[in-house]
């Protein structure tokens, strides 16, 4: 079933206000959250969970220190969680088959009720091939945790066997993205420049100018269209899931756009695109969220029971499986909303990982 989410909750709405609203689908539950450091979204999904008592807390980041710095301040307010750490770096095919192992590794932990994707890179300068070949933005935001949900998946369908359909969740946190671009199959590593690629797959030279870009039709990477098309990847890798696993096991996925808000993501970004970021913002084209507003959508896509896995309706394929502002949102672009695209794209994805997956 798909329908709109609570009418009350818009941009505004808080984190935890989402969670106090669905608490019975928290409590006793096991929630796994990538990406986490104190001054991110992820820290703020974390902490409005663990405020309505879930059994489990399992945060994931690259950087075990970050991690325990926000397991210590949600053990401040919110105690009786159990808490656990998990070492994740989703830049490398090796780490993350590490991290995986070690999850599924864990007798004491035998469900996951949902799964949140939480962590993401944006914004690196110089275009960078990660060690199993593929552009760092895209082997990060998206094939880390295409390659980690699919290896963690026993536990996720063991809790999937006795949740209601549809409660066990996987969320994609994407982006306002998928609103203007569609992907770049015929050069996902960005080295053919922009004028020279097939029309359909070029991208919006106004908003590459927008975001710092000097000359784009004459460039083959840009920091911004790196992360556009990894935040395509998250709504149509959403798709792909639900085809495979809805139906069958009650397994839903949603991809989620969190809104504008300052955090560490933008971190890499060189001067130019610093400059064009504050340009953006004192002409008001964004307007900022606080870190719970930002959870929020987040916490509506891995709660709300009215959510299904999207349908066709108001010309859209997947009507439903893309959020913004808490609330089902019809802005994405057709090929981002594309069953053709996301399954195009998941055999890309078993290409690059070098594995099939089948549940």
């Amino acid at each position: 079933m798909t329908a709109t989410t609570n009418p009350h909750f818009d941009e505004n709405t808080e984190a935890d206000e989402v969670a106090k609203a669905f608490a019975s689908g928290v409590h006793g539950k096991t929630i796994l959250i990538t990406g986490v450091n104190l001054k991110g979204i992820g820290f703020a999904a974390a902490a409005a969970f663990a405020s309505q008592s879930p059994a489990r807390l399992i945060l994931s980041g690259r950087n075990l220190s970050k991690i325990q710095e926000c397991i210590d301040a949600l053990k401040k307010h919110f105690p009786i969680v159990d808490y656990r750490p998990l070492k994740l770096n989703l830049s490398s095919q090796k780490d993350v088959r590490a991290a995986a192992a070690e999850l599924l590794s864990w007798t004491d932990v035998p469900t996951i009720d949902i799964v949140v994707n939480n962590a993401g890179i944006m914004n690196l300068p110089e275009r960078t091939i990660n060690e199993d070949g593929i552009e760092m933005t895209f082997a990060t935001n998206h094939i880390g945790h295409f390659l980690f949900t699919s290896l963690i998946m026993p536990k996720i369908l063991t809790a999937a066997a006795t949740n209601a359909k549809g409660a066990t969740r996987i969320v994609n946190v994407s982006s306002l993205s998928p609103t203007w671009t569609t992907m770049r199959w015929s050069d996902m590593n960005f080295d053919t420049i922009n004028k020279n690629l097939p029309q359909a797959e070029q991208p919006s030279y106004d908003m590459l100018r927008t975001w710092g870009t000097p000359d784009p039709e004459n460039v083959a990477y840009a920091p911004i269209e790196a992360y556009n098309q990894s935040k395509v990847a998250n709504v149509l890798f959403s798709i792909g899931a639900n085809a495979r696993l809805y139906e069958e096991y009650g397994i839903l996925s949603l991809a989620v756009h969190p809104g504008v808000i300052v955090t560490e993501l933008g971190r890499n970004a060189s001067q130019e695109t610093r400059n064009a970021i504050q340009k953006m913002m004192e002409g008001g084209r964004f307007t900022l969220k606080s870190l719970g507003a930002g959870a929020a959508t987040t916490l509506v896509a891995a709660l709300d029971p009215k959510l299904g896995k999207g349908e066709a309706k108001n010309g859209k394929r997947n009507y439903g499986v893309y959020l913004g502002d808490c609330q089902i949102s019809e802005k994405a672009t057709e090929g981002a909303e594309s069953s053709e695209e996301a399954e195009k794209l998941w055999a890309r994805s078993e290409e690059l990982v070098g594995e099939k997956f089948a549940w």
